[in-house]
């Protein structure tokens, strides 16, 4: 039965939409603005439109084809009818190799253009608009943020006469642009080596090659390329993707960022030549990540969920581990069975929860790790398994005994531990551990399949411990032996599952108002008087599974029909506490104030932990103020765009987050797990 309400609450937990909508975002990272190169185009002319990006210092967007990682821009036009917009046009990129994927991007101010072509008939002074919705990637080395914009540009119908200066502006930006060649280039594979000829005067000069497919998915973007020069033509080597028959199209850059469009068929190739520097040698643009740095995030993955165990919000699932250790004895191939099925719900959770994410963000969702637990109906869901659990574990009801003796089968004991994984994962997402935090950034940034990676690590490094005591016999040997005691400890199990339910239900209020205790309350009361009295009749296990969905269904509709509380948290509303705003903190900056900065959720334990232990206490308090810092809170118990935009600015996915701003110099960020002494050697 237990088996079937978690798959009942795995279902609900991926298939339900979220509750709320966005919350207002922060300043952007690459900022968009919108230019038409005259305002009062002719009937019939075709008027230049550039969209200008600027990224901030350290951070980036892409080109047409991003390569391994990234999205390129994309704009979706409204436009009066008879007009219409021709493709974008894009200034020659560079690159940027990071955990050893190449990335075509731009790091300094630059603009796309698109030529908008207006309808012979239109009639003077008649006034039209032009608007398009632009979406695009905004990415630091170390996390991608999407980000997007609404732009209209009014145009009058005169005399198409365009001011000398906004000419010059677009000339500039046209001058970036790559020149078609006007011959056709040609390739040729042999084996996995691809080799492009491009028609080049032997006397032009050509240094800092670099062949940039715009034809997707033939050339391997992050192998290295070799170019050399054979009479006149320029000659461009690489790594294929995959086959390849048909046409190419991309451009070559060369030189100081100077680029030609290039159209090449299969053909023959000049042999020699002379060796060309190509980009990264010299200009050391080819920079970033080397693919060892995988491995390294890989590890500080693996070791983040290996801490993750000593985090608060494990603790009740390792309980429940123990049991099972103890229940298999000295059995090494039950132990062992037990640990991989343990693990693979562990990893197949992780994958799920990450895979989620990585589909919301690239839908435009601003949301980081952990972010289930800002739905309500999530909360409630978990509310109710934990429940469950409590009323199991006390002995209220009961589907099989664990008593000393007993053996379950292989199978059911199996699926029981593989069920005990997902939850153990799924309940341990609210922390964010040390080393997790920027490993759970970086992921942000990596091609889907090495993200997915990143999370199998962290899933992996959580499960170590049961998979070393499984299959080290030194540790098995050292765990206690099945015995009367297990089912004394099951019923002290019932204590922190308990306390996890409450801590749920006190969440499902924060979120929804104090309707939630309510629909919450009653839920529960419902659920373990379901649970009792059919148990007791033994009733088949459907008919149970039945009466829990009714329950579980009936709560939803009615959370789903509930407003979201105006405030939530009270965390942020503290006394002396300054809800978190970025022109807050700029101007707090500005006034060379110094600011304690951390990001909380009334989801995340060890978040709770650390402002009873350090942050909340009196001593603390008096020290800041005797100091005058400003303690900033920022509550991410419901989803909040701009806060998730601030945490991957500093590598971070989830919370905690703990940041402090003296009144001169760099911002610092304080460790995940904080102490008393921490924060008063910050007011000295």
């Amino acid at each position: 039965m237990m088996l079937r309400l978690l798959t009942l609450w795995v279902i609900a937990l991926f298939l339900l939409p979220p509750a709320y909508g966005q919350l207002p975002g922060a300043p952007q990272n690459v900022q968009a603005t919108i230019e038409s190169e005259t305002t009062s185009p002719a009937p019939g002319d075709t008027v230049t439109v550039a969209i200008i990006m600027d990224p901030k210092p350290g951070w980036h967007d892409y080109w047409l084809n991003p390569g391994d990682a990234g999205t390129p821009l994309e704009l979706e036009w409204t436009l009066p009818e008879g007009v219409s917009a021709g493709p974008i046009r894009a200034p020659v990129p560079e690159t940027l190799v990071v955990g050893g994927f190449m990335n075509h991007i731009y790091r300094q101010k630059h603009a796309f253009l698109v030529d908008i072509k207006l309808p012979p008939k239109l009639q003077p002074s008649k006034q039209i608009d032009l608007k398009v919705d632009a979406r695009w990637s905004a990415c630091s080395d170390l996390v991608c943020v999407p980000e997007g914009g609404s732009f209209v540009i009014p145009l009058k119908i005169g005399d198409g006469r365009i001011d000398a200066d906004q000419r010059s502006r677009f000339d500039m930006w046209r001058a970036a642009l790559p020149v078609p060649l006007d011959r056709q280039a040609q390739y040729k594979i042999n084996g996995k080596v691809i080799s492009v000829a491009i028609p080049f005067p032997e006397n032009a000069d050509a240094q800092s090659i670099w062949f940039f497919p715009q034809t997707e998915n033939v050339f391997r973007y992050a192998a290295k390329q070799s170019a050399r020069r054979s009479g006149d033509w320029l000659v461009v080597s690489g790594e294929i993707d995959t086959q390849f028959t048909g046409r190419i199209d991309g451009v070559l850059r060369f030189g100081d960022a100077q680029g030609l469009i290039v159209r090449a068929t299969p053909g023959m190739v000049p042999q020699g030549g002379n060796a060309l520097s190509v980009l990264g040698e010299k200009t050391g643009e080819t920079g970033g990540s080397t693919p060892g740095n995988l491995f390294w995030i890989l590890g500080l993955s693996i070791l983040g969920g290996l801490l993750l165990n000593l985090m608060p919000c494990v603790f009740p699932i390792l309980g429940l581990k123990a049991i099972a250790i103890a229940k298999s004895g000295g059995n090494e191939r039950e132990a062992r069975l037990d640990a991989v099925a343990y693990t693979t719900g562990i990893i197949l959770s992780c994958l799920a929860l990450g895979g989620a994410m990585l589909t919301l963000r690239a839908a435009g969702e601003e949301i980081g790790w952990a972010f289930q637990l800002q739905d309500p109906n999530v909360i409630f869901l978990l509310l109710l398994l934990m429940t469950a659990i409590t009323a199991n574990l006390a002995g209220l009801f009961d589907i099989g005994t664990i008593g000393a003796g007993d053996s379950l089968t292989r199978k059911k004991g199996v699926a029981g531990s593989f069920w005990t994984g997902v939850l153990a994962a799924v309940v341990a997402t609210p922390c964010t551990g040390p080393f997790m935090a920027a490993a759970m950034g970086a992921a942000l940034l990596l091609p889907v399949g090495q993200a997915l990676l990143i999370f199998a690590g962290l899933g992996f490094g959580l499960a170590l411990p049961f998979l070393a005591i499984a299959f080290i016999p030194p540790l098995r040997a050292h765990m206690p032996k099945a015995g009367p005691w297990m089912e004394n400890f099951r019923r002290w199990m019932a204590v922190p599952m308990a306390l996890t339910a409450a801590a749920l239900l006190w969440l499902l209020a924060q979120l929804v108002g104090g309707a939630g205790w309510v629909i919450g309350g009653v839920s529960v009361a419902v659920l373990i008087a379901a649970l009792f009295i059919t148990t007791r009749k033994k009733a088949h296990n459907f008919a149970i599974l039945g009466l829990a969905s009714l329950i579980a269904i009936t709560g939803i509709f009615a959370i789903t029909r509930l407003e979201p509380p105006k405030t939530g948290s009270l965390t942020a509303s503290k006394s002396g506490n300054v809800p978190f705003s970025v022109e807050k903190l700029a101007a707090f900056r500005a006034d060379h104030r110094p600011v304690f900065l951390y990001f909380t959720a009334d989801w995340c334990v060890t978040c709770k932990v650390n402002e009873a232990a350090a942050i909340d206490r009196e001593e603390t308090k008096a020290a800041f103020k005797k100091a005058a810092i400003v303690t900033m809170v920022g509550d991410y118990t419901r989803r909040d765009p701009a806060i998730t935009r601030f945490l991957a600015q500093n590598g971070r996915s989830g919370v905690p987050l703990y940041l402090y701003y003296p009144a001169k110099g760099e911002p610092q960020i304080l460790p995940q797990i904080l102490t008393e002494d921490m924060m008063l050697e910050l007011a000295k």
